[in-house]
């Protein structure tokens, strides 16, 4: 079995070819669908007969996918982005540069009994997107980008297919805080770079650079409306109509959070973690 694919390059191809014997894969298990964690999944199908098996809130997207871009330009359009801004990310996001030929066949992760059979426990841990799974057995877990050494993984905003509205990162994260910390004690095989040092130290800096970034621009956070403040922080570095789109995403995230402050508070304290933040989170939370 393979955990994630890599993007849908030669490059990637090449090294699944050179360092796995894929004449032997059975099961393919997808963290979440962003292009380089499931960017072959369809080639490895087609070419090897593997089944693909997907987060649930992942299939929903592929089964609804021309209802969904539209659906997430009216919600970046309420949140005052021209219409000529979302017609450019709606075309970058259709270009194939974001979105992969989707496998032909899809297996549900959450409604599957494979994990069991398999010996996987399946830990949801959305907050970086909606779908976010965890592999784990009693030793290891496949965090894909849950858990990332020394980098600030943006939360991506998103419509949630099942109510219509925004799906809120935010609470998803400090409900999946409580999963993440469970993983302590495990070998931790991240979906970047080579190793992490540890559960604890991950969570406490992807959280302590979420209370720095929101310090320093509490005051831009309110003021205007989401569009008004993205171009005003990052216009001149984010003239890319995607790199727009992921700061208006971390934006909102820090906007969520100054909203509901004690969501996170109280998670951090039943895993342990809230006075190693106390100060930085009474700085920014005040």
């Amino acid at each position: 079995m393979l955990f994630d694919t890599g993007p849908p390059t030669e490059q990637a191809r090449s090294y699944l070819q050179r360092h796995l014997d894929l004449a032997r894969l059975r099961y393919v298990f997808c963290t979440h669908c962003h292009i380089d964690h499931y960017g072959l999944a369809a080639w490895l199908e087609e070419e090897y007969g593997a089944r693909i098996c997907l987060p649930y809130r992942d299939a929903l997207k592929i089964e609804r996918h021309i209802e969904r871009l539209p659906a997430i330009g009216e919600l970046l359009f309420q949140m005052g982005f021209s219409r000529d801004y979302i017609q450019s990310y709606r075309t970058i996001m259709e270009d194939g540069t974001v979105f992969p030929r989707f496998p032909r066949l899809i297996e549900i992760v959450e409604t599957s009994d494979l994990p069991a059979r398999l010996g996987i426990e399946v830990l949801p841990c959305p907050g970086h997107s909606q779908s976010d799974l965890v592999y784990a057995s009693d030793e290891w877990a496949v965090t894909g980008d849950v858990l990332l050494e020394g980098i600030f993984q943006s939360p991506l905003l998103d419509v949630d297919l099942e109510t219509g509205k925004r799906f809120n990162n935010y609470q998803a994260y400090c409900r999946s805080l409580v999963n993440i910390a469970s993983l302590r004690g495990r070998r931790i095989c991240p979906g970047h770079r080579d190793s992490v040092s540890g559960v604890e130290a991950v969570v406490l800096f992807y959280l302590g650079k979420l209370l720095e970034r929101t310090a320093r621009i509490r005051m831009e956070l309110t003021s205007g409306n989401l569009a008004e403040i993205v171009l005003r922080l990052f216009g001149e570095q984010a003239s890319n109509p995607f790199h727009l789109y992921l700061k208006a995403s971390e934006v909102v995230f820090m906007q969520d959070f100054l909203a509901d402050p004690q969501r996170l508070r109280t998670a951090l304290e039943e895993i342990g973690l809230y006075e190693s933040l106390a100060l930085e989170f009474a700085r920014t939370a005040a």
